[in-house]
């Protein structure tokens, strides 16, 4: 959790933009493109991730190559009448490792779930054999995705301007 008492400067800012989109490059090459020393800069890397700004690195693996070619979004409504309705439901979801992503949503459903499988044969096993027997569902919708146009891992800031308050 970012402890918040930390001040970004302008090296900080463009630290995290380059470590997001290439955490692995080096502490020499980040040095060069910041302008400073590589102990100072490594100095600020690790000040960022101490401070919880940095959460952590990750390898982005494509799916397609893992032979994971389906991936779809599903809005859930849940049956809040039933017993400790929201614990159980979220018990079962971390369990299912399709379920990529899941979030707790505003407007006609409860839970916004990314889901990532092979083929749709997998998924409609997935929907009708899992899915459909967490009683706590009330109501799913399939969003299916045909393509994607977008995916970027850079948050949307501005960079190159400190942040005014």
């Amino acid at each position: 959790m970012p402890t918040g008492n930390h001040k970004l400067d302008k090296i900080d800012l463009k630290i995290l933009k380059i470590l997001q989109q290439n955490s692995k490059i080096t502490n020499l090459e980040l040095s060069k493109r910041i302008g400073l020393s590589p102990a100072p800069t490594l100095e600020r890397v690790k000040k960022l991730e101490n401070s919880g700004i940095i959460e952590s690195y990750h390898a982005q693996v494509a799916p397609a190559a893992m032979g994971l070619s389906v991936k779809t979004f599903v809005l859930v409504s849940l049956a809040w009448q039933k017993e400790n309705a929201l614990e159980s439901f979220l018990s079962k979801v971390d369990q299912i490792d399709e379920i990529v992503e899941c979030y707790i949503i505003t407007g006609e459903a409860d839970f916004l779930m990314k889901l990532v499988c092979k083929d749709i044969p997998t998924y409609e096993q997935l929907l009708f054999k899992t899915l459909s027997k967490i009683e706590e569902i009330e109501r799913l919708k399939t969003l299916m995705t045909l393509s994607t146009v977008k995916d970027s891992k850079l948050l949307p800031f501005n960079y190159d301007k400190l942040h005014q308050h």
